[in-house]
């Protein structure tokens, strides 16, 4: 909740307080959150390799301290190009601190075929980063400065690495190998397993599908507060329909562990895929800066967001393999990060031809309705073939 809260969900925040401040432009400010996801995407696969060989501990220790010194520098910053080498290493920091490192810690403490509520309960904390960092960090811009807002968030990025490092203890991980020829049989079975998933079509049709949804949810999350602005709702209003993201994210995982708990998720993910297009359509179509409308709206979003979260956890042990987990997920994550870094500044950039929102809003609502039909195909493919 606090990685993603401080390295992610505070940027848009943070980065309409830099502008007016420091004399730069919309498209200027989203190249550094471009410059940062392109970097994660370069460091997710060798960082899932260290994660399934025990490095976990040091690796989310290391990023979050990291972190934190880096929040701490861009508090100071006063140079584009200063902020572009921020954004480059807060990029390799988010690979060790956010979703796909904390899943793939979980994954090998208590195996890959277990770790459904193990992920589960990690995606409800984080279901949360919305809710408390958005109002925490407008507050801390409101009642102090975009700069010193940064202080708060490194102290918390510290606060969490003394924590990993006490609590990550790779001794205790199911998968834990003792000497070092398990260790070699380990290393071999997780090559046989990438390679295999490298051959597999569902492999290919989640990393289509995960893509798209990076895509849209990316663009959505960076530019969700603009676009409630340029639908006529005041600034208070937007961060109050914004706050409902957390709770309704809360309630899809609370219904994924005890609802749908045995369910399958690929199940799951292709019902929520169908959500989607309907969310975006309905944004695109909305003519009324009625708060409740708009809150109705972003809880549907939130609450197939919350479930298809999860849903991005499991989908390796359940249509792949329980093997190289860390590997598998940080080949699907590399594309979703490029897509990541892509579509900000790309939905910026339309922004700026058109000086409007609404082709950005039709663009996302198309790209949501390819996602759900490239996760019905892996969904279909993947019925029959159990994962080894």
């Amino acid at each position: 909740m606090c990685s993603w809260g401080s390295l992610y969900y505070s940027f848009p925040l943070i980065a309409s307080a830099m502008a007016p401040d420091l004399g730069w432009s919309k498209s200027e400010i989203f190249m550094g959150a471009t410059l940062s996801m392109l970097t994660t995407a370069l460091f997710t696969y060798p960082l899932g390799v260290a994660m399934d060989r025990g490095l976990g501990r040091w690796t989310m220790t290391i990023g979050s301290a990291m972190a934190a010194l880096m929040l701490f520098s861009w508090s100071r910053v006063t140079a584009l190009t200063g902020f572009y080498a921020l954004s480059i290493v807060l990029g390799a920091l988010q690979a060790c601190t956010l979703y796909e490192a904390a899943f793939a810690v979980i994954s090998r403490r208590v195996g890959a075929a277990d770790s459904r509520s193990s992920i589960t309960t990690i995606t409800l904390w984080g279901g949360f980063a919305s809710t408390a960092f958005i109002p925490l960090e407008q507050f801390l811009i409101e009642q102090f400065s975009w700069r010193q807002s940064l202080w708060v968030l490194a102290a918390i990025n510290l606060l969490w690495a003394f924590i990993y490092s006490m609590c990550i203890k790779p001794q205790l991980d199911a998968e834990h190998h003792a000497n070092a020829g398990e260790q070699d049989v380990s290393k071999a079975r997780d090559r046989v397993a990438v390679n295999n998933a490298l051959k597999n079509p569902v492999f290919w049709w989640l990393l289509v599908a995960l893509t798209l949804y990076s895509i849209m949810f990316t663009v959505f999350i960076f530019h969700a507060y603009p676009i409630l602005q340029e639908k006529g709702l005041s600034t208070d209003d937007v961060v109050k329909v914004l706050m409902v993201l957390g709770p309704m994210q809360f309630i899809g995982r609370i219904l994924i562990a005890f609802v749908t708990k045995n369910a399958p998720m690929r199940w799951v993910g292709s019902v929520m895929a169908c959500v989607f297009p309907l969310v975006f359509a309905s944004l695109a179509m909305m003519r009324t800066n009625n708060v409740g409308w708009f809150a109705v709206i972003i809880a549907c979003y939130g609450l197939s967001n919350g479930i298809f979260t999860i849903v991005r956890g499991l989908v390796v042990p359940e249509m792949l393999t329980r093997h190289a987990y860390g590997a598998i997920n940080g080949l699907l994550t590399i594309p979703t990060m490029l897509a990541r870094a892509l579509g900000p500044a790309a939905a910026a950039a339309i922004w700026m031809i058109h000086q409007s929102y609404q082709p950005v809003l039709i663009a996302v609502c198309g790209t949501s309705v390819l996602f759900a039909v490239s996760f019905w195909s892996a969904s279909w493919l993947s019925r029959s073939k159990p994962s080894l």
